[in-house]
């Protein structure tokens, strides 16, 4: 498993936790590396996702509402509301190609979702991967 796969894998777990226990980012970071052997690649990016979907979180929700059909953020699963939460921040703040993060966070969504969460996950970010293509075609 790459670098970046476990990064989101391990940024799924600090934002589950941190939504789960209201705890704060830096609070659970410090207990969270305890007992989780990792290299400083690894760390960095994973806290530089942490960070910055915390950072966005308004503005990131708002997109994945917007792109899901019938479902409010809240009523999404801890874990596929987080995600996609991870899925769109790299779409929006990082460099990796939106297929490589639609297929990174399916996998993940396969992983540690139930049986239907590759499914949603990838309608979702379809959608919004649609929506980002069309607000920056220039005209």
């Amino acid at each position: 498993m790459g670098n970046r796969r476990k990064s989101r894998e391990f940024a799924l777990q600090l934002l589950y936790a941190r939504e789960v226990t209201g705890w704060k980012t830096d609070e659970i970071l410090s207990l969270f590396w305890e007992d989780r052997p990792a290299s400083t690649d690894t760390r960095s990016y994973t806290e530089q996702i942490v960070s910055g979907v915390t950072e966005h979180l308004g503005s990131i929700d708002l997109l994945v509402e917007a792109n899901s059909r019938n479902w409010k953020i809240s009523r999404m699963s801890y874990v596929d509301r987080n995600i996609l939460r991870i899925a769109v921040y790299e779409f929006l703040y990082e460099d990796s190609p939106p297929v490589v993060i639609i297929n990174e966070a399916i996998e993940i969504a396969k992983r540690y979702g139930d049986g239907e969460s590759g499914q949603f996950v990838n309608g979702v970010l379809d959608a919004i991967r649609k929506s980002l293509q069309k607000e920056n075609v220039p005209e």
